[in-house]
């Protein structure tokens, strides 16, 4: 994931084609009171911080520490998945007064980008806009208030934003606006849940981990007074969109009650009204599916991991015997729609840590009507998922790169594709080797792809992110599920 690194880079960094990049984030934005905004990640093949899935990033790696820190220890993994995770902890301390009590904004993310100009070469690319989706990946719009920033005319050329260049981000020499928002309920309990996570990581480091679940409390304090999807009524709604804030309630007060043992977090995730406002109550296609967008499925099985060992009782335990029985539907896919590996990866995690529960709990199994199936048929899905990941499929291909002799070489992604050779190239200089047909001249080592259509095509072009482009949330979760079924 140091691919992926902003500001300067940590002592553990391993990525020679990297450099330090964006260091001066929120110094030249006289519109935030929010001056040190370097650090953290980016989102994808671009040069965008977006706070939102980058939080669901670190829960989620955060979580798989927590189940399987053996596992990391054993790979000789654990000290280098904990330095990724502080590193984007620290950055998210940066993003709010973590030391107040209450607060009244957030940074919602770094960019400058022009949105008629990407629609515009969206539809010239031939690209489909429709559904939830934009190009190769989810853009989160809903959480923050945003602002459109660039010219839309094409003919003679944007002012320089970070989908319109092509450029290494340690050449980016353009104002980086910041973003924030005052009504954004899903950021600030995303925010919540990736702190107060890494607080239960860092439990080791007393004084670290409370200064993350002080954090944590802060925001979700401020998520829950704050009342608001931070893409309502604006541009923003194109770009990763949040469809509710509820499962971030439910998901982040989870994880609150697991870093502090408070009981009030534990009876606001279990509440029905608010299980009822996350979906929790009826299907749909998305129903079951856990992305940065939707973490119902989520909660649903940290709870019933409450359920399975601690079992708490009145009054929690019909919400808890609810999510418990629907955690069957987690298996589901994205239907079709691009970047289907993110989605394959997390089922593929929920699948394995639900089936690790049930075999610690003595639970052989459950019944789906009058079929009964065993834990093992879990770990059986998140091992044919994997496998088919990492090449057994009709194309016999590698989505994750660099692992097998057969994976894709034109990655999307600007620092991957254009060489460290000392030139600086500038804005539209990098479109030579956005461009080129040649293989990259870096390799993302451990990047997973958007990955292959419904009928298992796979295009390796860089410029057809649907196909080639790597994103922070995939490599996450693509780490995290390999983990778990080691």
């Amino acid at each position: 994931m140091l691919q992926f690194t902003a500001g300067k880079l940590p002592k553990h960094n391993n990525v020679s084609w990297r450099g330090n990049s964006c260091v001066n984030d929120g110094e030249s934005d006289s519109s935030t009171l929010f001056k040190d905004l370097s650090g953290g990640y980016y989102d994808a093949g671009d040069a965008i911080k977006f706070n939102f899935p980058q939080s669901f990033a670190m829960t989620m790696l955060s979580w798989s520490v927590i189940e399987y820190s053996a596992k990391y220890e054993a790979a000789g993994e654990l000290n280098h998945v904990k330095d990724i995770i502080k590193w984007g902890t620290d950055y998210f301390l940066k993003t709010f007064n973590h030391t107040a009590d209450t607060i009244d904004r957030v940074v919602a993310q770094e960019f400058l980008i022009d949105v008629q100009s990407l629609l515009l070469q969206s539809i010239f690319m031939g690209l489909s806009l429709k559904g939830k989706f934009f190009g190769q990946h989810k853009y989160k719009a809903s959480v923050f208030s945003y602002r459109q920033v660039g010219k839309g005319d094409t003919s003679g050329g944007p002012d320089p934003n970070d989908h319109y260049c092509w450029m290494r981000p340690e050449d980016i020499d353009y104002v980086r606006p910041v973003t924030e928002c005052h009504s954004c309920s899903d950021l600030a309990a995303e925010m919540a849940a990736a702190l107060a996570s890494a607080s239960i990581v860092f439990k080791d480091n007393k004084a670290y981990s409370q200064k993350l679940v002080h954090g944590a409390k802060t925001l979700f304090k401020f998520s829950r007074d704050q009342r608001g999807r931070y893409s309502t009524g604006t541009e923003a709604a194109i770009f990763y969109n949040s469809t509710s804030y509820w499962d971030e309630f439910v998901w982040g007060a989870t994880w609150l009650y697991y870093a502090t043992g408070n009981n009030s977090y534990l009876q606001l995730a279990t509440t029905p009204g608010i299980a009822k406002h996350a979906g929790a109550f009826w299907g749909g296609p998305y129903y079951g599916v856990l992305s940065w967008d939707n973490k119902l499925a989520g909660a649903q099985v940290l709870l019933s991991r409450m359920r399975l060992f601690l079992s708490p009782g009145y009054p929690y335990e019909e919400i808890l015997r609810t999510f418990h029985n629907q955690t069957r539907g987690m298996i589901q896919l994205n239907h079709g729609a691009p970047q289907p590996l993110q989605y394959v990866v997390n089922a593929a995690f929920l699948a394995t840590v639900f089936s690790d529960y049930m075999k610690a709990a003595d639970t052989p199994g459950w019944y789906c009507g009058p079929h009964f199936y065993s834990a093992d048929v879990l770990r059986e899905f998140a091992q044919t998922q994997i496998n088919y990941i990492l090449g057994k499929n009709p194309r016999k291909m590698s989505y994750v790169v660099g692992f097998g002799n057969h994976y894709p070489k034109h990655v999307h992604h600007r620092g991957a594709s254009i060489p460290k050779n000392k030139v600086k190239y500038n804005c539209k200089g990098g479109w030579k080797w956005r461009d080129s047909s040649k293989p990259n001249p870096n390799t993302i080592v451990g990047a997973m792809v958007s990955g292959p259509d419904r009928h298992d095509g796979f295009h390796d072009v860089r410029t057809n992110y649907n196909y080639t482009e790597p994103t922070l949330l995939a490599m996450q979760a693509c780490c995290s599920s390999c983990c778990s079924i080691w």
